[in-house]
């Protein structure tokens, strides 16, 4: 038996206010180039099962876009005819009753088994039982859902757990509706031959347990997310089980630091070989109030315009007092850069001149030019 075990696609996640040139925001693009290329995968492999541990949709009410080309993708499945069973994760699960889930809308397509009402559903076939269990709001109810699971157990069959939490403290993301697997029932993890997690995007076993796994997802959502190891898990049952992560290409993400004491030589140090169209981080370190203020994101950025996107990150010296520019409140920083330089820069003429540059930006960012600070 061979299972595609993939998760927490966030069709519809945008972060970037960059458009392809089919008008659509790039990273949307993204995740759905890397939904598409699991898809293909699923074809080209023809595994048994299919299954989807949570998180489908970035929202619990998608674009039509993001809806359409879910819709879209998944009729390929069901035009092969492998079985594929879903669960809600919860940035796909309405925070109230009033609300329809997203998920319903796979009913309408053969062989696709969703599960989002909140409940455990065992989801069954000849040689394995899928217990499905979707993100649930109130935590309360899982003691009573995971009686369910125990319930539904049989031996006679291979036993796959599905579900949309964190196990462990370390696999916490701090979001709404989240919730922990309640240790003391860690015991059921023995009972089941796979144990499919969704919410966690990191691949990897959890714990000591040697069979339950977070297949990770498909895309970054976040600048701080560094891994690489982004694509879907086949899981083979034949003999001995084996977990296998296979990875598809992601948009290249480039990390640089560049010391402001000895700027100019750093520049001319970085290799910028692989930055064509990638998402690009750098932090600036060694700053004072002076070279912040003649270092902008701006003049950063050009030097990374192959790059997507440069995000600039920056790392201020411990000032006199032991005061960094970030404990200050954003209304007195244009006030608090002044003053340092008065305190700080030697000579009447450069204190005019970096005074009034700052206050220059200082006014451009109040009008919503963020890119020059």
């Amino acid at each position: 038996m061979k299972i595609i075990h993939f998760s927490d696609t966030h069709l519809g996640f945008n972060d970037l206010d960059i458009v392809d040139k089919e008008g659509v925001n790039q990273r949307e693009a993204d995740f759905y180039k890397a939904f598409e290329d699991v898809i293909d995968a699923i074809i080209e492999t023809k595994p048994d099962y299919v299954i989807h541990t949570g998180d489908m949709f970035h929202r619990a009410s998608p674009s039509n876009r993001a809806i359409t080309f879910a819709l879209t993708q998944l009729k390929r499945i069901e035009q092969v005819g492998i079985p594929f069973v879903i669960i809600a994760g919860n940035h796909s699960t309405p925070r109230t009753s009033t609300s329809s889930p997203i998920l319903q809308a796979l009913k309408t397509l053969d062989n696709v088994y969703p599960v989002f009402e909140q409940h455990y559903k065992k989801v069954e076939f000849d040689d394995v039982i899928f217990h499905a269990l979707p993100h649930v709001n109130d935590e309360r109810m899982i003691p009573d859902e995971l009686e369910h699971v125990e319930a539904n157990i049989d031996s006679g069959k291979k036993n796959i757990l599905m579900m949309h939490c964190s196990v462990g403290a370390h696999y916490l993301m701090h979001e709404f509706g989240e919730w922990v697997f309640p240790k003391e029932k860690e015991y059921l993890f023995e009972k089941m031959d796979y144990v499919a997690l969704g919410h966690w995007h990191g691949f990897g076993s959890v714990g000591k347990h040697d069979n339950v796994f977070y297949s990770g997802s498909t895309e970054r959502t976040s600048s701080s997310d560094k891994r690489e190891d982004k694509g879907y898990v086949l899981l083979d049952l034949d003999e001995e089980r084996t977990v296998k992560l296979h990875t598809i290409a992601l948009r290249k993400n480039r990390s640089f630091t560049i010391d402001t004491e000895r700027y100019e030589e750093e520049v001319a140090e970085l290799d910028l070989s692989e930055i064509d169209d990638a998402l690009v981080e750098v932090v600036l370190t060694n700053l004072t109030t002076a070279t912040s203020i003649d270092i902008t994101n701006r003049e950063v950025a050009e030097i990374f315009n192959t790059a997507l996107h440069v995000k600039v990150k920056r790392e201020f010296k411990a000032l006199q007092g032991g005061v960094n520019p970030d404990d200050i409140e954003s209304i007195s920083l244009e006030s608090y850069f002044v003053s340092h330089i008065v305190e700080s820069v030697e000579g009447e003429a450069e204190q005019e001149r970096l005074t009034a540059k700052a206050k220059a930006l200082f006014a451009q960012y109040e009008e919503g030019d963020d890119d020059t600070l």
